[in-house]
């Protein structure tokens, strides 16, 4: 009798270790699924945001009083140009690169310093690398977040 129940005791123990382990395999695996999917959205923001600010830079130079077209000198004119009686919004706030929180965007300007577009600074690799247009905004391939560059190209004649 007491010969069965060690026997039973031994047996629920490796039937409990089994478990853990297959739970531990499918914690791993929903792990690396939430991971990636996390990376996924980040990027969708990063596009998001990104084209957000060619937007807002295009529709600044857009506005600009007269016959000549000027972009901002600084991100911060986006959310309040002071060009005109009434101060204009083209963006409602700034947004953090959504890939590399703590880093400011990347800056794209022109010989005078006027900025035309924006880029993340982060050089890790996306997980969309081949190029394809968003919002109007295109991205060519890359291998880095670095190397999207968001500019709202000009149609001129």
């Amino acid at each position: 009798r007491g010969e069965s129940r060690s026997c039973t005791r031994g047996f629920t123990y490796v039937w409990v270790m089994a478990a853990l382990a297959v739970l531990g395999v499918m914690l791993g695996a929903v792990g690396t699924w939430w991971s990636e999917e996390a990376r996924r959205e980040r990027e969708e923001e990063l596009v998001r945001v990104g084209t957000a600010y060619a937007r807002a830079i295009a529709s600044y130079r857009a506005s600009s009083p007269g016959s000549v077209q000027f972009a901002p000198r600084r991100l911060e004119d986006l959310v309040l140009d002071d060009r005109f009686p009434r101060p204009t919004r083209h963006l409602r706030r700034l947004y953090a690169d959504p890939v590399e929180p703590g880093q400011a965007w990347g800056l794209i300007t022109d010989a005078e310093g006027r900025i035309q577009g924006v880029h993340s600074r982060s050089e890790r690799v996306p997980l969309k690398q081949m190029a394809f247009v968003a919002d109007g905004v295109v991205l060519s391939s890359a291998s880095r977040y670095s190397d999207w560059k968001f500019i709202v190209r000009e149609n001129k004649p």
